[in-house]
């Protein structure tokens, strides 16, 4: 993290956040976060295989070749700072980007190499799927956002996902944000926050619902 990324932060109190850019330095601390935040979370479990030995590791390696896709291509990462603790991480792509990274040989190759070629596949055919729910292609994608358990309940979760918006608002290659998550007891924060529902993929038993909310228009 470098100390020329915070944005326009006044100065704080301990407890309250000030959001950061993140750079390669903080990532171990980022991945760290993403981690916990997703290994229990349901879409992960299915196209990880939860229940075959060594879902730990593919959820790990899946987010490093994640993360580290999203830096090499100069991708936004920014994150939530408390005193000197970084406490909640975001991964946002350009609009066009998400239409490509499933076609990217190289991350794929990366992906079947760490967190085997199933997961690989069924990881792969998601991103198609979801694709194919977007309203248009010019939408920002979030495919990575945690807050650590530690800190949740605490608005530093909200703080994020409002720095998120602000930062799709300033860049006019897209109008919108997209997410997705298949915990549906998320969906009342989001939808606070103005996403809407473009649909639901089915993965097993699990719907992963696919949220977008307007950003050129506010």
């Amino acid at each position: 993290m470098s100390p020329d990324m915070e944005v326009k932060a006044q100065p704080r109190a301990e407890t309250e956040g000030v959001i950061v850019k993140l750079d390669e330095s903080a990532l171990n601390e980022a991945r760290a976060i993403l981690h916990v935040a997703y290994q229990d979370e349901p879409a992960f479990r299915y196209l990880f295989d939860s229940e075959k030995q060594g879902y730990d590791q593919r959820i790990r390696a899946t987010i490093r070749e994640l993360t580290h896709a999203y830096v090499q291509m100069n991708q936004e990462a920014i994150g939530v700072m408390v005193g000197e603790t970084l406490v909640g991480v975001a991964f946002l792509g350009e609009p066009e980007l998400r239409l490509t990274l499933a076609d990217n040989w190289s991350w794929r190759a990366r992906m079947v190499l760490t967190a085997g070629l199933s997961s690989t596949r069924r990881y792969v055919e998601y991103h198609k799927r979801l694709t194919n729910l977007l309203p248009q292609p010019k939408a920002h994608q979030l495919p990575l956002i945690g807050i650590h358990p530690k800190y949740k309940s605490r608005g530093y979760g909200r703080l994020l996902l409002q720095s998120v918006a602000r930062l799709c608002k300033d860049n006019p290659r897209g109008g919108g944000l997209v997410l997705d998550t298949g915990n549906a007891s998320y969906l009342p924060f989001y939808q606070s926050e103005g996403f809407r529902s473009l649909g639901t993929i089915r993965l097993g038993d699990i719907e992963d619902h696919v949220l977008y909310r307007n950003i050129s228009g506010e």
